[in-house]
């Protein structure tokens, strides 16, 4: 019986040692900081990190080679208070593509609008119920919002659940005194309100379709069926060409989100496509993305 207490002990802390789902690099620059206490950067650094890493954000069990890379780069441009700073969040996210070594750009993102208290030492608490920090909410929003594009590369609409968690987030703190959270924040749309309410719109569920596609159906079989694989590449991408005609608002930045992600591998999959399939998903490209029209320009150039 005693063997059996030991057995279940050994089995509860390893999946609680294997069940966190990020591997997370945090970096906080504050060289615009002058004449302050850097150790408190460090200390901030730190917490960070631990927050993303050793939290536990969904019911599923990770082992160490499945957690998602991921990379949040803080650059402190203002102290504000002796507990109060402001600057910008750059996260990155990718996921492996099967049977490779290869980890595709899920998220490749600029959040200009971070703005939270920080003191020394002090533990980051989060509620999903509620707005405790906007530190914390800041940082689990964006695990969530991470979390559901990984899972809608995975599966057809599988972040839901992961999207639904990021939208509690942001109506919590519809009363915060910082902003990036209310639709008035930003009036191109690019900003944590605007990310979360455009991925669960139905107008926008082909850009998630997309992101399955694109990824299961695509990258995922080119290891072993490379036509194949680029045909379906192809073919999503007329899930966004459909978004762009209807044009469910004036900004569309959701695809400006997926092509800031995935303009320099969409090129670097038709290096040995064939003209009919280039000249296909170049013209979709230049109508759904003009602002990188001369990347696509390569794609014509390209030969067999």
């Amino acid at each position: 019986m005693r063997k059996i207490v030991v057995l279940l002990l050994i089995l509860t802390i390893s999946i609680k040692l294997y069940s966190q789902e990020f591997r997370c690099n945090v970096q906080v620059v504050s060289q615009q900081i002058q004449g302050t206490n850097k150790q408190v950067f460090q200390t901030l650094q730190n917490a960070i990190y631990e927050f993303m890493n050793n939290r536990v954000w969904t019911d599923h069990v990770y082992t160490m080679e499945e957690r998602i890379e991921c990379n949040m780069m803080f650059n402190i441009t203002e102290q504000m208070s002796a507990d109060e700073f402001k600057g910008t969040l750059t996260i990155q996210a990718t996921r492996p593509v099967f049977n490779t070594n290869y980890n595709t750009a899920t998220l490749n993102f600029v959040d200009n609008d971070i703005r939270f208290r920080y003191v020394e030492f002090a533990p980051l608490e989060f509620d999903l119920n509620s707005h405790l920090s906007n530190l914390t909410s800041i940082l689990s929003f964006y695990a969530y919002f991470v979390l559901g594009l990984d899972y809608d590369s995975f599966s057809l609409l599988g972040g839901s659940t992961y999207f639904n968690n990021a939208e509690r987030i942001v109506l919590n703190a519809q009363n915060a005194a910082e902003s990036g959270w209310k639709p008035m924040d930003d009036i191109a749309h690019k900003n944590r309100y605007w990310l979360v309410k455009d991925m669960i719109d139905t107008d926008y569920e082909p850009v998630r379709a997309f992101n399955y596609r694109y990824h299961r159906l695509g990258l995922d079989v080119m290891d072993e069926k490379i036509t194949e694989g680029r045909a379906e590449i192809t073919n999503s991408l007329e899930l966004l060409q459909q978004v762009y005609r209807k044009r469910p608002d004036p900004y569309m930045y959701l695809l400006r989100l997926v092509f800031d992600a995935k303009v320099d591998e969409i090129v670097n999959v038709y290096t040995e496509s064939y003209p009919e399939e280039r000249n296909r998903a170049h013209d979709i490209l230049v109508e759904v993305d003009k602002p990188n029209a001369n990347k696509y320009k390569t794609i014509l150039e390209q030969t067999l």
